[in-house]
């Protein structure tokens, strides 16, 4: 099925703590990509179903552009060049162009017309779907947007996403939660004067208990932004950035 999310990337400055990080404060182990074709070596996050996304050192132009650590989704599409040419007839933009993965697949990374991005991505190999309701799984996409019904609209154009749900947030306004048939992928919702942060996309990691995982991810100088919070369904999320500055999420499902 495309337009489902199916590999996360963190892009660092140092991948080495970073690995150290997120295994302690999330779980995951890491694996090294022996058949990349980079001259940087790519580890990949693992859990309990395996293979889930990557660590990257930020290099060369990005670098040079000023690139800020941060995570990146690849959401699965047929065909990446038709949705990297569409984001663009929508008012998005491309900000890596079509190019090929050896071994891997083909992927272009996209800005929607307020700025959030993300990569369109079509693997070589099918990629088994996991259970995301799992620990050390990421189980909720959440865009902050300028105005997220027109974000909406936008990302229903190019991956066929549903609104499958919509709830009133008081001065936070709505929420948005979006997916296909039955199937939750994440919420949507406008930044609001107090968020102070440009649009962007969050993912949200599973832990079995988000106040140990708090305890781990500040005894290693994470930072929290907002949180713990309890959330419908008797969850409870807290938004942190990690030591190299990378936004990120936390999210204990309820019972």
């Amino acid at each position: 099925m495309t337009g489902r999310f199916v590999w996360y990337e963190l892009l660092t400055t140092d991948p080495k703590n970073a690995m150290a990080f997120y295994s302690d404060v999330v779980g995951w182990k890491t694996q090294k990509f022996e058949e990349s074709a980079s001259s940087e070596p790519y580890f990949m996050w693992v859990g309990s179903q395996g293979p889930l996304g990557g660590v990257y050192p930020i290099t060369g132009e990005a670098k040079k552009n000023g690139a800020e650590p941060h995570w990146m989704a690849h959401v699965e599409v047929e065909d990446v060049d038709g949705r990297a040419l569409e984001a663009e007839q929508l008012g998005g933009s491309v900000l890596v162009p079509p190019r090929e993965i050896p071994k891997v697949g083909r992927f272009a990374v996209i800005a929607d017309p307020q700025g959030a991005f993300l990569s369109v991505f079509k693997p070589l190999q099918p990629m088994t779907a996991h259970d995301t309701t799992k620990p050390h799984e990421f189980s909720w996409h959440e865009l902050y947007a300028q105005d997220h019904e027109s974000a909406f609209r936008f990302y229903r154009e190019l991956f066929g996403w549903q609104q499958l749900s919509e709830m009133e947030m008081g001065a936070a306004g709505k929420y948005v939660i979006f997916g296909k048939g039955d199937k939750q992928y994440g919420g949507m919702m406008t930044i609001t004067p107090e968020m102070k942060t440009p649009p962007m996309w969050c993912y949200y990691a599973n832990v079995e208990d988000l106040d140990a995982a708090l305890g781990r991810a500040k005894a290693k100088d994470a930072k929290l932004m907002f949180g713990p919070m309890d959330v419908p369904g008797g969850g409870r999320v807290a938004m942190l950035t990690d030591p190299q500055g990378a936004v990120f999420a936390l999210h204990t499902p309820g019972k």
